[in-house]
């Protein structure tokens, strides 16, 4: 069990946004005091109000940091929220935009009543 896990029915709740698997190429930086960066890493995870990326650098929790999609001009303020397990060196981290940006992706995201789970009546049909 992972540290993203929920009881049934309160994630969908919380979030504000859909969440889409998608690794898109980025370059994070920072510029702060403790240690300024700048590194080629990929998302895991986008929402309309950040990501789920992994980072070898070295943040905190509330540190601000600077991403920028390679293929795109614009950069993105955003700060780290959650910083996860580590994995080779790399540790998964959290970010939310520190403005609203759901452009920033250049994706549609899915409507809020979208959901992957099957309809009561294809389970039903199913079973039979």
């Amino acid at each position: 069990m992972n540290n993203w896990s929920h009881p049934p029915g309160q994630e969908t709740s919380r979030r504000r946004s859909q969440r889409v698997l998608l690794n898109v190429p980025i370059t994070v930086s920072s510029d702060a005091p403790q240690g300024a960066f700048s590194e080629d890493t990929q998302t895991l995870v986008v929402n309309a109000h950040g990501a789920l990326i992994t980072l070898a650098a070295k943040v905190s929790p509330g540190q601000s940091l600077q991403i920028k999609v390679r293929s795109a001009p614009e950069t993105q303020a955003c700060r780290v929220v959650y910083l996860g397990p580590s994995v080779d060196g790399r540790t998964q981290l959290g970010i939310e935009f520190t403005k609203p940006a759901p452009n920033f992706w250049h994706i549609t995201f899915p409507s809020g009543d979208w959901t992957t789970a099957l309809s009561d009546d294809v389970v039903e049909a199913k079973k039979k």
